[in-house]
């Protein structure tokens, strides 16, 4: 794959040579917004790093979903794990790979839709991004005001609300093609009506059908393509009420449903198809393709609702932000080569390997968060919030592994397995027949918190920012498990708690009216939690000594120190920087417990991450718009942690990376606007293009040790010796896309024809191993050249 090379340590100069070459006689670029500190500033005046993509910005920029959307934001990213799952990093702050089956790992980025919270750990929900006012990126640590989970920063979705002036609408059709794949496109529609000076209602509503590019081959040499196709659909109802000038009443109905119809994995092992069987056909995989007995699929069903509320006093208003989440969310993937190898494991016959098996994870979830809170209106120099915040969530884990007939080797398993004869069967602890493996996992967590910041003018020039936020939480959790794959757990209970303070102090300073420094200490946590039992039965050599130890996890701190510079040159550029060290205390690391078919969570004691952000926004002539984002990033282990042989566990080693993080992003769009009279009278037309390059990164930190990638499976399934080895670089290369766009603008209406992806680059954007390599090894990739057009209608 081509890559792109860049003198990291020359990109200030080539910054500042681009600034310097700007001619600043252009039409003034439109101030931006943000509620990032609980009230309605311009993003040049808010005294940390802050990103906010316009909806003109998507569109600019082709983006189709969060993770596209990533690429153009400077410090943030965000690692595909398949349909619907998702891991966001924001500053090189993250834990590694987390997978479905590991539910009590906390998120570390807090994900808001608007004052709603909606981040879930690993199912963080993919809103459609149409009919938004902006995507808010708050980088750093964001304990005061936004409290767990936002220990790297925060992202918030804020939707364009009801208003009392007008009917107004859009309505947006797409129609694309994906190169070797299916026909996709989207039909979306928004209306806002005001009902009375004192009632209006903005309404949204979408359905998007995915373009699936993966193919899958299957026994016998049958094969299905584009196995990987999809729908979201969903609608945003938003009602106000204002029947004085002091009081507003929102409430809100929100409701997505996704269903995916399999994986965007592309797989270069699978035990039923590689190179070394001969009593089996050999098969290579090639680019974007799989191998399944059963089909895969994924669903995710989201409801929220919300109401709030607020009333003006003389100096302060009183917000309250009630809200109630429902998520039922199915992964069902094709567990067969999972189960093959186990069976192998055992020496069962090939009719027993050959078993299909389907893994069937759900999660259900209902949350209650009440947040009620003050903030001051007046002109003084003293300006300030404070609140208190309370969040109520269960949360229902479960796995089942049918594979019908499996229960007719029990005896065969039984006869190697330490426990007495029956102990093992599926229909223990009143699990259901033919599962090996069952598992129900209970949560309860509930959240209390006292918030409150101040900031003071203390000259026409200075302004000094103090906040801090004290929590207390408590986590119990119910398991239980059943099958022949484990360790026959009856029902166990735990809980875990803790309390603490988070805290920020923050000084902004005015060179002038064009230039403002900004330098902060903040603070921000992860919670804790326990990890699963591991599966007993499942672990080879000395993986169960290895992981069996770790249980509980403590909660994970961080403290930031920032310096950063927001400046405007004349009324067409903005250019905001931003140099950052963040000190992690107890960062919680995720691994592959290696045979045993499960994750750990576990302490590193110190790591770091370091690094600069630099944003750059310039309208140098009538009609040309140009952004620049780029991030480089450093995220290290300061601590090594050995195993009881005193081996490295998983690559956590001082000076190795963290997991996921790319060390340099760069995104740059420029758009140029021109008269079209001579295709439309009074039509106005626009070339776009948007580069995006992202830096080498890993999966997971056992990744980068030593001979990570060599995979021997050990089976003498279907005729292979068992000695034989699949080698895979497991560094995620660096890739560049190119997005590209031409449109007319007439009236109310525009069209828009684009290219996505214009060089077909097929990335591999995260690594996936079944059972630790010895069933399957794949990797998940993006949507592959995309051409398309899209229509809207304004009114």
């Amino acid at each position: 794959m081509r890559k792109l090379n860049i003198n990291k340590a020359l990109l200030p100069t080539l910054i500042a040579t681009a600034v310097s070459s700007v001619s600043y006689a252009a039409p003034a670029l439109e101030e931006v917004m943000v509620t990032a500190t609980k009230r309605s500033v311009s993003i040049q005046d808010i005294p940390f790093s802050i990103n906010a993509q316009s909806q003109a910005d998507i569109q600019r920029s082709g983006a189709g979903g969060l993770e596209d959307l990533s690429r153009n934001i400077a410090g943030l990213s965000i690692q595909n794990l398949g349909p619907g799952q998702s891991q966001v990093a924001i500053r090189g702050v993250s834990a590694g790979q987390i997978v479905r089956d590991q539910p009590g790992v906390k998120e570390q980025v807090g994900v808001y839709l608007d004052e709603s919270v909606i981040s879930l750990s690993l199912f963080t929900p993919d809103f459609d991004l149409f009919d938004l006012n902006r995507v808010e990126t708050l980088r750093g640590p964001q304990g005061t005001l936004f409290g767990s989970g936002s220990v790297g920063g925060t992202l918030r979705y804020i939707t364009n609300q009801p208003n009392f002036d007008d009917v107004e609408g859009l309505l947006e059709a797409d129609l694309h093609t994906v190169t070797d794949g299916e026909e996709g496109g989207h039909l979306k529609g928004a209306i806002n009506v005001p009902l009375s000076d004192t009632v209006a209602v903005r309404a949204v509503g979408y359905h998007t059908e995915y373009a699936g590019y993966i193919d899958a081959l299957g026994e016998g040499g049958s094969k299905k393509e584009d196995v990987n196709s999809g729908t979201r659909s969903g609608t945003r109802i938003t009602v106000k009420f204002q029947p004085s000038e002091k009081l507003a009443i929102t409430p809100r109905v929100v409701y997505q449903e996704i269903e995916a119809d399999g994986n965007n994995r592309q797989e270069v092992y699978n035990l039923y198809a590689n190179p070394y069987t001969t009593t089996r056909p050999a098969i290579q995989l090639d680019e974007r393709e799989q191998y399944l007995l059963l089909d895969e699929s994924f669903s995710d069903e989201t409801l929220v609702t919300d109401l709030v509320v607020n009333y003006s006093f003389e100096n302060f208003d009183l917000t309250s932000i009630t809200s109630y989440t429902e998520r039922d969310i199915l992964v069902s993937r094709d567990a067969s080569a999972l189960t093959g190898s186990v069976s192998a494991d055992f020496g069962l016959p090939d009719a027993g390997i050959l078993l299909p098996s389907n893994l069937r994870d759900t999660t259900d979830v209902e949350q209650t968060t009440q947040e009620l809170r003050l903030s001051s209106t007046n002109d003084s120099p003293l300006q300030w919030v404070a609140g208190v915040f309370y969040a109520d969530t269960d949360r229902s884990y479960t796995q089942r592994l049918p594979t019908p007939g499996y229960d007719a080797y029990g005896s065969l398993i039984e006869a190697n397995l330490p426990l007495p004869t029956g102990t093992y069967l599926a229909v223990a602890n009143g699990f259901p027949a033919n599962s090996p493996y069952s598992a129900d996992l209970s949560y309860t967590l509930e959240q209390t918190a006292i918030f409150g910041e101040a900031s003071y003018e203390i000259s026409d020039q200075l302004q000094l920012t103090l906040g801090t936020r004290f929590y207390d939480y408590e986590e119990s959790r119910k398991h239980s498990t059943g099958g022949i794959f484990s360790n026959a757990d009856p029902v166990s209970s735990e809980k875990t708690a803790s309390d603490g303070f988070t805290s920020r102090i923050m000084a902004s300073y005015d060179l002038n009216d064009d230039t403002t420094f900004n330098t902060q200490i903040s603070q921000g946590f992860r919670l804790g939690g326990v990890n699963d039992p591991l599966n007993e039965s499942l672990c080879e050599g000395n993986d169960l000594a290895t992981f069996g130890g770790f249980q509980a996890y403590d909660d994970e701190t961080l403290t930031n120190y920032e310096v950063g510079v927001k400046s405007k040159v004349g009324s067409s550029m903005t250019f905001n920087a931003a140099a950052f060290y963040a000190d992690i205390e107890d960062l919680q690391v995720t691994l592959d417990a290696g045979s045993c078919s499960s994750r750990i969570s576990f302490n590193v004691p110190d790591a770091h991450t370091v690094g600069i952000e630099l944003e750059l926004k310039a309208q140098p002539m009538e009609g040309l718009e140009l952004t620049v984002a780029t991030s480089y990033i450093e995220s290290e282990f300061d601590s090594t942690v050995k195993d009881g042989d005193g081996n490295v566990l998983g690559g956590v080693k001082d000076g190795n990376s963290l997991a996921s993080v790319p060390e340099f992003q760069i995104a740059a769009t420029a758009s140029y606007y021109f008269a079209a009279d001579a295709l439309v009278s009074g039509a106005e037309a626009f070339v776009s293009a948007t580069i995006q390059h992202v830096g080498e990164r890993y999966t997971q930190p056992s990744d980068q040790v030593a001979g990570a990638g060599n995979f021997t499976h050990g089976y003498t399934f279907g005729g292979a010796v068992g000695d034989e080895t699949t080698s895979v670089d497991l560094e995620l290369e660096s890739y560049e896309l190119l997005n590209v766009s031409a449109g007319l603008i007439n009236g109310e209406w525009e069209t828009v024809v684009y290219v996505n992806n214009v060089a077909d680059e097929n990335v591999n954007q995260s690594f996936d191993r079944e059972r630790g390599g010895k069933a399957r090894l794949g990797f998940r990739t993006n949507q592959p050249r995309t051409v398309g057009v899209t229509v809207r209608k304004s009114f």
